[in-house]
């Protein structure tokens, strides 16, 4: 039993270490894409959890099975062993496409391509703290301690020098951050590292099954930013990218499917009747039909007669035609008489 353990162990680790390296740090030969990675999102830190804990920062993983970037949202991860920090991986323009090379744990925050990830991951080291006899001082002026309870701080702020300034996420090639490592990052890359911690693998393997992660549903503006501790995308702590859309993908199925709502409604009930409140315009014609259809209502009594009443009414009836005229005769005559 014990030998097929240890036959086992490699099998494992082999069937591992592809997933492992793909969604989390990669070798960096393992990840070549033609595209380049969105930009970063503008988030908030989530409170840190407890004492120990190492905020390790956001960035875009390319999944090929989707061919499609996803977000694996930035969280709070305890250290490997006491005295390591996290230096994160990087997308670097190298002979015509992206490479990713991957982050790791170490002694020393080594090259992670000049990119500022914010919360202390200025470009060029990690300004939220230090260990110092095994334990981990925080700063103030950079980490998010929120209601933890912590006895190791300090306040130093951060300014960023030679560095640029945006939300730029690969180093290299047109339009990305122009760095180079130093001497003391070269040398920190030749010290003892270890790989991501399951805690952040199981993050990235959370983050891809999230379709609202992915570049092409949330326009570079995930829903899930940060969290507070890993795999942990739901309830408080949980912040979303600034400019965010509530719910992305929701927002897409209804944009599909308001077409087949707006079928419904549009021959039954509202646009039906305003597109042909329209035509009712055109039927204004149908007004003067009614303008029509006074006369003939009067014509059936008195448009007949009057068009006949105006030629025979003089004739027929000398009453109404010598009214106007014959008062003055009639005046006339009354007189000579009354002279006689």
């Amino acid at each position: 039993m014990h030998k097929t353990w240890r036959h086992l162990v490699p099998a494992i680790l082999l069937f591992l270490l592809p997933a492992i390296s793909s969604a989390q740090f990669g070798i960096s030969l393992s990840v070549n894409v033609n595209v380049a990675p969105p930009e970063l999102p503008v988030y908030e830190e989530p409170p840190l959890p407890a004492v120990g804990y190492i905020f390790v920062p956001g960035y875009w993983f390319w999944d090929a099975d989707v061919s499609d970037y996803t977000w694996i949202p930035g969280t709070w991860v305890p250290a490997p062993e006491p005295g390591y920090l996290w230096t994160p991986g990087y997308w670097g323009y190298e002979g015509g496409a992206y490479l990713w090379h991957g982050g790791y744990w170490g002694p020393t925050i080594g090259f992670y391509g000049g990119v500022n990830y914010g919360f202390g991951y200025t470009g060029g080291g990690y300004e939220g703290g230090y260990w110092q006899g095994g334990q981990f001082f925080y700063n103030r002026a950079v980490v998010n301690i929120g209601t933890t309870n912590v006895t190791n701080v300090y306040v130093k702020n951060v300014t960023v020098n030679n560095v640029t300034v945006n939300r730029v996420s690969f180093n290299g090639g047109p339009g990305g951050v122009q760095a180079q490592p130093t001497a003391a990052q070269l040398a920190a890359e030749k010290e003892h590292h270890l790989p991501p911690s399951s805690e952040q693998v199981k993050q990235a393997e959370t983050a891809r099954s999230n379709p609202e992660l992915r570049a092409k549903a949330n326009g570079g503006h995930p829903t899930i930013a940060a969290t507070p501790r890993a795999a942990v995308f739901k309830g408080p702590g949980v912040v979303q990218a600034r400019g965010a859309p509530a719910h992305p993908a929701p927002a897409e199925r209804a944009s599909a499917e308001r077409p087949a709502h707006a079928e419904r409604p549009t021959p039954a009930a509202h646009p039906a009747p305003a597109h042909p409140a329209a035509p009712p315009h055109p039927a204004a014609p149908a007004h003067p039909a009614e303008e029509p259809r006074r006369p003939p209502a009067e014509a059936a009594h008195p448009a007949p007669a009057p068009e006949e009443r105006r030629a025979p009414a003089p004739a027929a009836h000398p009453a109404p035609a010598p009214r106007p005229p014959p008062p003055p005769k009639k005046e006339e005559e009354h007189p000579e008489p009354r002279g006689s």
